[in-house]
C-alpha cells in the first residue's frame, strides 16, 4: 500500500459562501479574504496504490475552461495534476482507476481534456476505470438550479460516451483496501473513500468537511444542499472519527493535508494535523 497527495493548484472563492452563517470576524481567523472577499483554496487528490490498482481520487479543475472561467477562480499556485503526477513518476497511462467524490468542476475538471484539435474531448486517463456513484450521476447530469452552474456537460459526458463510466457498487467498495461512505448533505450522494493503510484509516474527506477550519459541525458552506443534513453526518462522522482514531485528509485546506479530530468541553475540534508523511 502507497498514497500520495498530488496537487493540482488553489483556486479563489467567497470567503462568505465557505462558510456559510458562521460570521466573517469568526470565519477570517481561519482563512483570511482578500478585499473582494476571497479566500484561497487548495484542490488537493489523493493517490493509492492497492496491489495492482492505482487509483486517483479526483482530480481538480483542470485546464480546458476558458480564460473567462479561470477568470472567475483565480486558478493560482505552482501545482498542476500534470506536474504532481510528473513529480510522483507517474504516467497518465498508469493509473487504473480515477474515483470522482462527486462531479462539481473543482473535483472532477481534471478527467477529461481537449483533444489535439480542440474540437471534442479525450480522457486525461485513457486505459483507467471513472468511478461514480450512479445515485450522484444522475443528480448531476439533472441538475438542479442551485447547483447547474457547478456540473459542466464537457466534465462528464465524455467519460459515458467514451466507455469509461463505472457506478460504484452498493457495497461501496473500489478495491481491497478502498471502500467508502456516501453523504447527502453538500450534495446527492456524494462518496468519501475510507482507505485502510496498514491497519490506518484515511478518510478523504472531500467536500463533507472541506478544510480543518471546517470540523465544527455548524461551519456548514452556503454551496450545500441540505445543510441540516451536513450537520448531522458531520456528528455522526466525527463521534466515528475520535472512537476509531481515523486521519481526515483535507481536499481544500489551503496549508494542511491531514489531521485527527479531538472531543473536548467545547465540541470538536482539530487535533494533530499536518501533512500525510506524518501520519503514514
Amino acid at each position: 500500500m502507497r498514497i500520495k497527495t498530488i496537487h493540482t493548484g488553489n483556486f479563489m472563492l467567497d470567503g462568505g459562501a465557505m462558510f456559510g452563517t458562521v460570521p466573517k470576524s469568526i470565519w477570517q481567523k481561519i482563512n483570511p479574504a482578500d478585499a473582494q472577499n476571497m479566500c484561497n483554496w487548495a484542490m488537493r487528490c489523493l493517490l493509492v496504490e492497492d496491489g495492482d490498482r492505482l487509483i486517483l481520487i479526483d482530480t481538480g479543475m483542470g485546464q480546458k475552461q476558458s480564460e473567462k472561467f479561470f477568470g472567475y477562480y483565480y486558478l493560482n499556485g505552482i501545482h498542476s495534476l500534470q506536474k504532481s503526477l510528473n513529480d510522483a513518476g507517474i504516467d497518465v497511462n498508469d493509473i487504473t482507476d480515477v474515483v470522482l467524490t462527486h462531479l462539481h468542476f473543482d473535483h472532477c475538471g481534471g478527467a477529461v481534456k481537449w483533444n489535439t484539435t480542440k474540437d471534442g474531448y479525450d480522457l486525461t486517463f485513457a486505459k483507467a476505470k471513472y468511478w461514480v456513484h450512479p445515485d450522484h450521476w444522475q443528480h448531476a447530469i439533472q441538475p438542479n438550479a442551485r447547483e447547474k452552474a457547478s456540473f459542466l456537460t464537457e466534465n462528464m459526458i465524455p467519460i459515458q460516451e467514451l466507455g469509461h463510466l463505472h457506478f460504484i457498487a452498493d457495497d461501496l467498495k473500489i478495491s481491497e483496501n478502498v471502500s467508502g461512505i456516501l453523504a447527502q448533505g453538500h450534495t446527492e450522494s456524494m462518496f468519501c473513500p475510507k482507505i485502510n493503510v496498514n491497519g490506518k484509516t484515511l478518510v478523504f474527506m472531500a467536500d463533507m468537511i472541506p478544510s480543518s477550519g471546517h470540523i465544527k459541525p455548524n461551519y456548514v458552506m452556503g454551496y450545500d444542499i441540505r445543510p441540516l443534513d451536513t450537520m448531522k453526518e458531520r456528528s455522526a462522522f466525527l463521534e466515528e472519527a475520535v472512537a476509531l482514531d481515523y486521519t481526515l485528509f483535507f481536499e481544500h485546506d489551503l496549508n494542511l493535508e491531514c489531521g485527527k479530530v479531538i472531543h473536548t468541553d467545547r465540541g470538536y475540534n482539530l487535533g494533530d494535523a499536518g501533512t500525510l508523511r506524518d501520519f503514514f
